[in-house]
């Protein structure tokens, strides 16, 4: 595709979005926040604010990124459209620019949420979402699909959902054991070709498989579970081969799914309904409260940095790699702006090796995930 006729594309979506066409949007509710928040919006895409950037391959985003998905799905029932609106618009006037968010959360209602509140700064976000899953109705039941007829249908309805032409970072949620690696990435490959997709990430996947598909389209990012508690990817090679191979990496659940928070204990009560922890062991009451010590190592440093648990969790991420950009995912402003302050604290060779000391200490109870959810993760 000529970069005239991209142009031309990209201009008559952004206009139909500003138009409001089509019945299957999110009803809009921008007009809810008044002329008020329209310049807000105006002013903030001026000032240009910074929080420093990092590179996924050679996507550059901000140092950290919002993960949309809580907001609709997985951890508790979805908040009010407007309130998820005000949250996005909340992260990028603090300096985020790169938001993840994915078909099957919600399902569906997750894109078309983040559509409708990065629509008006479009092109100065990177928007990051995912195929992978046979949704059938209100369920990924169907299982994986990855056939590359399938990532095309997925490409094209996404792009209608998030009210653009191009998706900045397409990952492949779960490795398909039934549809070879290369099929997949030579389908991303073509997707980049035709404008459509600009990155390519892979979700979950072990190193092989990276390899497999990094040669045949470049992958910018792996996204995959990772946190002070949960390190599998330090010891199966991934981390390393991303260091290796130049390919970003974007840890998911980067609070340990809002446990290293400090605001869960053995008493937190997890609707089986809408909250996906429910059934996950490290949730159980007895693993919360066994694997409290890592919360409070966590508190008891962040009290000599004036910081919080959380903050200190998502720097020490921050501290492993320069490639590496945490995702937290919250519908609460100010537990986002508490978020953020983990940019403002750097920590030293001798405050690594204090928390690894401790940490070295104590033992992770449970699985991250349940025997369902991990039987599709490589």
């Amino acid at each position: 595709m000529g970069k005239s006729n991209k142009n031309s594309r990209r201009k008559f979506i952004q206009q139909s979005a500003i138009a409001g066409v089509g019945l299957m949007f999110i009803p809009n509710v921008i007009s809810a926040f008044g002329k008020e928040s329209r310049s807000t919006l105006e002013n903030n895409k001026k000032m240009n604010i910074e929080m420093g950037t990092r590179q996924l391959g050679k996507l550059q985003v901000s140092t950290l990124g919002a993960g949309c998905m809580s907001i609709s799905a997985n951890y508790g029932a979805a908040a009010k459209i407007e309130e998820g609106i005000k949250t996005i618009r909340t992260a990028y006037e603090n300096g985020i620019t790169f938001f993840d968010t994915a078909e099957v959360y919600g399902p569906f209602t997750n894109e078309k949420l983040a559509g409708e509140a990065l629509a008006p700064f479009r092109d100065n976000v990177s928007i990051a979402t995912k195929f992978g899953f046979d949704i059938n109705g209100n369920s990924k039941s169907g299982g994986l699909n990855s056939r590359p007829d399938h990532i095309r249908k997925v490409v094209e309805e996404s792009l209608v959902r998030l009210r653009t032409d191009r998706i900045d970072l397409l990952y492949q949620h779960r490795v398909d054991p039934n549809v070879p690696i290369e099929d997949v990435a030579g389908t991303v490959k073509d997707l980049i070709k035709e404008g459509k997709v600009l990155h390519f990430g892979l979700s979950e996947a072990n190193v092989s498989t990276i390899r497999k598909a990094h040669a045949v389209q470049s992958i910018s990012a792996i996204q995959t579970e990772y946190s002070f508690m949960e390190r599998s990817v330090e010891k199966n090679g991934v981390l390393a081969l991303c260091e290796e191979l130049g390919i970003g990496f974007v840890p998911w659940g980067p609070v340990g799914m809002g446990y290293l928070t400090g605001q869960l204990n053995a008493n937190t009560v997890f609707d089986p309904k809408y909250d996906g922890r429910s059934n996950f062991e490290r949730f159980t009451p007895q693993n919360l409260a066994a694997n409290m010590p890592i919360v409070n190592l966590l508190k008891d440093f962040a009290s000599k940095k004036n910081a919080t648990a959380s903050q200190v969790a998502l720097a020490w991420l921050l501290a492993q790699k320069p490639f590496i950009v945490p995702i937290p995912g919250t519908r609460n402003i100010p537990h986002f702006k508490e978020n953020l302050g983990a940019t403002d604290i750097q920590l030293t060779a001798a405050d690594l090796q204090e928390l690894e000391a401790g940490f070295s200490k104590l033992k992770v109870n449970g699985g991250r995930m349940n025997a369902k959810e991990m039987a599709v993760c490589e």
